[in-house]
């Protein structure tokens, strides 16, 4: 007998039974459970310990008994964890899985106990445990789609990166130049009253007054153009007003803003012969004051214009304030949104971009924002590559649009190109390419009901994009 105090120990579980109360493994027959007993073993691990290194082969599955685990993923801007596992969990390769490596490293985030089944045992898995294996199934499609949300998360904010910058520095010029032509315009404008009420001292003539009009017409006619003008030609411009300020002895600093107008020198003589010379200096004043205010608020107008064009690019870019809804997408209008946010990389780059996209594209049902997305990774990879020039073209061709994306680069090596749409693959240094650009591409097209396709040798790569035309 028992002495007092004594107590009977709680018999030890047997390992089937252990697992029979998994979580993914509720449910399974019991002699399935004894399969994979009888065919894995235990093995544990202290917190911090590395199971699985990033790209290293996976040799088989873990059922998590005890613990946590972690992997992460680093895309070029630091680990990121993805997902975790939990007592009860499946984790590690999977039957049918096509994952050849990690993608980052398995880390045990506490101590650990896990049942590990070799990857040999996979195919007498799924000959002798048909329950087993359907919920291994399930756990790697969950996965998956896991693996996929993280993936075009990471690979939206990397894009979203690139856009940032490119549109910060897109938006900077014009933004500039509005700052600048804005604070000259104030002491432009105070030169302006001060010529404005010395001119009206003068109490002109109705003919002078109508010869000082004719020269203000013109100036305004030009304000802020070059009329087409080479610099050479509006050099030769700038001196001819020169001269002809220089022998009515007026001051020449006006030669310059009465050369940026379409002011003329018959202009000019008409009105040297309707006024006296301290009158014409008055006048001159005057008119270069006028031309300049307007010049200077025509900088601010093709600035203002050229920021709301950009701010209109990028809500094309990515149909801001539209319901996630397919509905009919021009396919031409997303290229051009898209080449407007990269322009800044190709002007940096100072590589050449030919558009050829007919204004008659027949339009495709689907997302639009998911569409420009594949161009932005298209067009972006194009310019990294070329070495001169990058081409976007579109074409309608039976039922289908056809848009492809050439670059004069040195081309992708045959030996890889088989990879380039495998996800994390990437030939560019570390940090500057996620590997996930091509692969969400083709997830995207192939969600549209599309193909894409690459063609590369030494001096032109062209990925094609083929895609279904919608209901017109």
């Amino acid at each position: 007998m028992a002495s007092s105090g004594q107590r009977k120990a709680d018999p030890v579980p047997s390992l089937p039974d252990r697992l029979a109360t998994q979580r993914a493994l509720l449910g399974v027959p019991r002699a399935e459970l004894e399969w994979l007993a009888a065919h894995g073993s235990l093995v544990r691990y202290d917190a911090g310990v590395v199971v699985s290194a990033i790209w290293n082969a996976i040799e088989g599955m873990y059922v998590v008994l005890e613990g946590h685990l972690s992997i992460s993923v680093d895309r070029g801007h630091g680990p990121h964890k993805v997902l975790e596992w939990a007592p009860g969990d499946l984790a590690g390769l999977l039957p049918y899985s096509r994952f050849k490596g990690s993608p980052g490293d398995v880390v045990t985030d506490t101590a650990c106990e896990l049942l590990f089944v070799s990857r040999e045992h996979f195919r007498e898995m799924t000959r002798e445990c048909f329950e087993l294996t359907a919920r291994c199934v399930h756990v790697m499609l969950d996965r998956a789609r896991t693996f996929t949300s993280s993936d075009l998360g990471e690979e939206k904010m990397a894009s979203l990166g690139k856009l940032a910058a490119g549109l910060a520095h897109e938006l900077n010029n014009p933004a500039s130049a509005a700052a600048r032509s804005a604070d000259r315009l104030g002491a432009r404008l105070a030169e302006l009253d001060a010529a404005a009420r010395a001119l009206g001292a003068l109490r002109l003539t109705g003919a002078q007054q109508e010869a000082l009009a004719h020269a203000h017409t013109l100036c305004l006619a030009a304000a802020g153009a070059t009329y087409g003008h080479s610099p050479l030609a509006q050099a030769d411009r700038e001196d001819a007003i020169t001269d002809w300020l220089e022998r009515r002895n007026a001051n020449i600093t006006a030669a310059y803003s009465l050369a940026e107008s379409a002011l003329t020198i018959d202009a000019l003589d008409r009105l040297a012969e309707m006024l006296e010379p301290a009158a014409l200096d008055i006048a001159l004043r005057w008119l270069v004051a006028r031309c300049a205010t307007s010049q200077l608020a025509s900088e601010i107008g093709m600035a203002a214009t050229r920021i709301h064009d950009l701010v209109a690019a990028v809500k094309g870019f990515t149909y801001m304030d539209q319901a996630s809804m397919p509905k009919p997408v021009d396919l031409g209008r997303g290229l051009r949104d898209t080449l407007a946010v990269l322009n800044a990389k190709a002007l940096t780059r100072s590589i050449a971009v030919n558009v050829d996209l007919p204004a008659d594209l027949p339009r495709v049902n689907g997302l639009g924002g998911e569409l420009n997305q594949v161009w932005s990774n298209l067009i972006d990879n194009a310019l990294d590559a070329a070495a001169r020039s990058v081409s976007v073209a579109a074409e309608a061709s039976r039922n289908a649009v056809i848009v492809r994306v050439t670059d004069d680069g040195p081309g992708v090596p045959a030996e890889l190109r088989d990879r380039i749409f495998d996800p994390f693959f990437t030939t560019k240094p570390p940090g500057q390419g996620t590997g996930l650009g091509l692969d969400l591409a083709r997830r995207i097209v192939r969600k549209h009901r599309g193909e894409i396709g690459v063609e590369s040798r030494p001096g032109c790569t062209q990925f094609t994009v083929t895609l279904p035309v919608g209901e017109q």
